[in-house]
């Protein structure tokens, strides 16, 4: 997370390489802890590089299937490890479909914007 140095008023935020490091570490962990997980990219703007002090990460992931609201699926995950605070979307695979299907404004910045970081392979078994 940001610190203030205790002799500065001044934040010091961590630099988008940081935040690409720490991001690429913690997938793996996030895979393994989620088995279903198919994809999980960021978006916003540590993906566009316009990113600045108070920056937050903007996280999507598609999920096979979930029977908890929208709203209360990423509270089972653990985003503490990542060095700014994380807003993560999670739609399951016929949202996601659906949210492909219907476009709009959202949709087309998800498409222009989203860096993958993980995707399954879709013949599981697959290497």
């Amino acid at each position: 997370m940001p610190v203030r140095s205790f002799s500065s008023r001044v934040f010091v935020w961590p630099s988008r390489a940081e935040v690409k490091a720490a991001l690429e570490a913690w997938v793996p962990a996030a895979v393994e802890r989620h088995p279903e997980l198919l994809r999980l990219g960021a978006f916003g703007s540590y993906a566009r590089g316009d990113w600045g002090v108070g920056s937050d990460l903007d996280l999507v992931a598609v999920v096979r299937a979930s029977d908890q609201p929208f709203e209360q699926r990423a509270v089972n995950w653990d985003l503490n490890a990542l060095p700014v605070p994380a807003d993560l979307l999670i739609y399951t695979a016929e949202e996601w479909d659906r949210l492909q299907r219907r476009g709009g404004r959202f949709a087309e910045t998800l498409a222009r914007e989203a860096e993958w970081l993980f995707t399954r392979p879709s013949n599981p078994n697959a290497p």
